[in-house]
């Protein structure tokens, strides 16, 4: 692994491992920022994603299964982000503005987050390598096409 995944992957994990043991250990803010959204009864879901914030985080920032912990880690961030800095909700402009940043900031995350879903560490990607394939399949099919023509007899 190169030296860049080495470092980012962790660093890109942190914010998730600290805000999901966090919202575990004290989730009374998080669950009353989803009561306030129109959940009835927040606080299983408010733990299920501190949960998957924790063991996404810590499987991404040691390299196991990057690509899943990363999907799930931004299938975490976009309810997240929207339940909790609902910025276009906000009277006061103070509060707003540091809403909006904490928003724009998850959404710099989530950008990140989606680049380490695509990122195959070097190794061709599944879609590249099927694409490879079969235009060698077609170029293949073709020659043999062109040599069976060519061993037909001619009528003239």
């Amino acid at each position: 692994m190169s030296p860049i995944r080495r470092l980012a992957r962790p660093l890109l994990a942190s914010i998730f491992v600290a805000g999901g043991i966090d919202t575990l250990r004290q989730p009374g803010p998080r669950v009353e920022a989803v009561r306030r959204a129109g959940l009835s009864s927040p606080e299983q879901p408010v733990r299920v994603i501190a949960i998957i914030d924790v063991v996404a985080g810590l499987t991404l920032a040691s390299n196991r299964a990057p690509r899943l912990s990363a999907l799930l880690l931004a299938g975490s961030l976009v309810p997240s982000t929207i339940v909790g800095h609902p910025f276009w909700t906000e009277k006061d402009k103070l509060v707003r503005k540091q809403q909006r940043v904490h928003f724009l900031k998850n959404l710099g995350v989530l950008g990140g987050l989606l680049l380490a879903v695509l990122d195959t560490g070097g190794r061709e990607s599944l879609p590249h390598a099927a694409g490879r394939v079969s235009r060698h399949a077609a170029k293949k099919a073709a020659k043999a096409a062109a040599s069976a023509r060519e061993s037909l007899p001619r009528h003239g």
